[in-house]
């Protein structure tokens, strides 16, 4: 089984979340993410000025820094790293003095990050508290909550099944596509996602179920790779509690109306 790399944005995300829960404290996160105070407290201001929308990369760190670790200071901390398996930054930055000059030794969380880099150091287990975003269900104006939902797949004369991928405004009721699609997966809903947006904009919210590719109850406030691309738009996504359709009932009834139509009034939808 391959696991998959958590991006940056995934992790910053994840990061905010850990915090709104008020169960931890700043130190605590910062051990457990890998980051210093200073990037914690940037992250959680611009997440309060700006929303998720803030935690969004804004520059890149320049390619030659000029208060970069001596190489060598590097080499000697793998060494000893290597050497002391059991053995934290704490302890590992004294022998430091032994072989190098003091004003090339790096501080405890440098040496820390080096070590986390090459990959010598275990994160600790954490639990997963998180500060859910709840839907809009009156919205007041269109492009405020979409919804979007794949529903009533269906096996056409080829004996290969069609998932349609329906997209509507929650305030309108104006229905953005039905798109059919092969599989219901990632790249499918992407790219008609992408289409809808250069035609009619950014929703605020958009609001689905917990199926492939919209959420997963399984992980960290339900995001799947889908969600942080939303996130990256500005866009939050939310979802429908588990096994309650009703609380995204416009666009249950669309969907119902879309059967009627292509079937007749006497079909009944399932």
């Amino acid at each position: 089984m391959v696991w998959k790399a958590k991006t940056k944005m995934e992790q910053k995300v994840e990061f905010i979340h850990e915090w709104l829960t008020q169960k931890y404290a700043i130190t605590e996160l910062c051990r457990s993410f890998n980051i210093s105070r200073p990037t914690a407290y940037k992250l959680i201001s611009r997440y309060e000025k700006m929303g998720l929308l803030g935690l969004i990369e804004q520059e890149r760190a320049p390619i030659n820094h000029p208060n970069r670790t001596n190489h060598k200071v590097e080499d000697s901390i793998l060494k000893l790293k290597n050497k002391h398996m059991l053995w934290g930054a704490k302890k590992i930055r004294i022998l430091l003095f032994k072989q190098h000059p003091e004003e090339l030794i790096p501080s405890v969380v440098t040496v820390h990050n080096i070590l986390s880099k090459n990959g010598l150091v275990k994160p600790q287990k954490r639990s997963r508290r998180v500060k859910p975003v709840f839907p809009i269900f009156d919205p007041k104006k269109c492009n405020e909550v979409w919804s979007a939902d794949y529903k009533g797949k269906f096996l056409m004369g080829n004996k290969i099944y069609c998932h349609p991928l329906t997209i509507a405004d929650s305030k309108s009721r104006f229905l953005f596509t039905a798109k059919g699609h092969y599989k219901e997966n990632l790249i499918s809903a992407k790219q008609e996602f992408t289409k809808v947006f250069r035609k009619y904009g950014i929703p605020k919210q958009i609001h689905t179920d917990n199926g492939s590719p919209f959420g997963s109850v399984a992980a960290i406030q339900r995001y799947t790779r889908l969600s942080y691309w939303f996130i990256e738009l500005g866009i939050d996504p939310v979802y429908s509690d588990p096994a309650r359709p009703d609380q995204n009932g416009r666009h249950e009834r669309m969907r119902q109306t879309l059967v009627i139509q292509f079937k007749g009034p006497t079909t009944q939808s399932k």
